[in-house]
């Protein structure tokens, strides 16, 4: 069996055993096999525990997006009732320090240099898929988390705020600098937040180009659960302990709550075309801003690959 399949399986007795291979084997082997995903699912407790681990910068480059669309099928197919169960989806990263730092700046600055109306909307049209089915947690009855270890910029922080719960640890950060660049975040923040905070806060987060502590977003309600530097595993572990007896009940009211946003996937992709226009009217002052962004998460890169 793959390695990350067999660190999932309790070595106890012959039985057990048996009945977890049973279970892994309905699993589809690709989902273990992701280049930028690290997998593994915990069958005591039915939690896939998913981890970013990119190659380069981390950021939703397009190998990453592509990963987590396939992670997203793969889901689909081999989880869910009647199927191999699954109560808990978390994701976290393995990026020290680095949740994720959003969009693949490098990629916006060449489509933007060279008028490319609809790479922008392609890219921006993938993202609004990946995180729409996840609001809808792939239509299984499941909680999803988000685990914050670092920074969560930009793309990274409104990826997490599709999640119905977010745990992070003191140290996190999160912001979306994007109107640094003159542009606005394109991919759900607008969405989101005006349904979680109401509009006017909204818009305070989206143009004021501050980084909010984890704290700070405990305190607006945006994350759950405050864990010590060091110790969002365990707290997210705690979490899900504390949520088990109520599993049903916070599924439904999760569902319930989303049902009153009626957030469909054509508002999203209105909204990330309205990104795309506004990316082609940014100046060269702008793309050297970003330029210089995209230098220091490849730094940033360099250094945790020779860490």
């Amino acid at each position: 069996m793959d390695g990350g399949i067999t660190r999932a399986i309790p070595l106890s007795d012959d039985d057990e055993l048996y009945a977890e291979s049973v279970v892994h084997s309905a699993i589809p082997r690709e989902l273990f096999q992701l280049e930028q995903l690290d997998i593994l699912y915990d069958t005591k407790s039915n939690v896939l525990w998913t981890f970013m681990n990119p190659v380069g910068r981390p950021s939703f480059t397009s190998p990453m997006l592509r990963d987590f669309e396939s992670w997203q099928r793969l889901i689909g197919e081999g989880f869910g009732p009647d199927k191999v169960p699954l109560r808990y989806l978390v994701l976290g990263s393995r990026a020290p320090d680095v949740f994720c730092f959003g969009g693949d700046l490098e990629l916006f600055e060449r489509l933007i240099r060279e008028g490319d109306r609809d790479g922008l909307v392609r890219y921006g049209h993938r993202c609004c898929s990946i995180l729409h089915r996840n609001i809808n947690t792939l239509g299984i009855p499941m909680l999803t988390i988000g685990l914050v270890q670092g920074a969560a910029l930009g793309g990274g922080f409104e990826a997490l705020l599709s999640f119905d719960y977010i745990v992070a640890e003191r140290t996190a950060t999160f912001g979306l600098p994007e109107i640094m660049f003159g542009l606005f975040p394109g991919m759900g923040a607008h969405a989101l937040l005006s349904r979680k905070l109401g509009s006017a806060m909204a818009d305070r987060l989206i143009v004021s180009n501050e980084t909010f502590t984890a704290e700070q977003m405990y305190d607006l309600g945006i994350v759950h659960q405050l864990a010590e530097p060091g110790d969002g595993l365990n707290a997210c572990r705690d979490f899900i302990k504390k949520s088990e007896r109520k599993h049903a009940g916070l599924v439904g009211s999760r569902k319930a709550m989303k049902h009153t946003w009626h957030l469909e996937l054509d508002e999203l992709n209105r909204i990330t075309e309205l990104w795309a226009d506004t990316a082609l009217q940014l100046r060269e002052q702008d793309l050297k801003v970003m330029n210089r962004l995209v230098a220091a998460q490849a730094r940033l890169a360099d250094r945790i690959a020779a860490a």
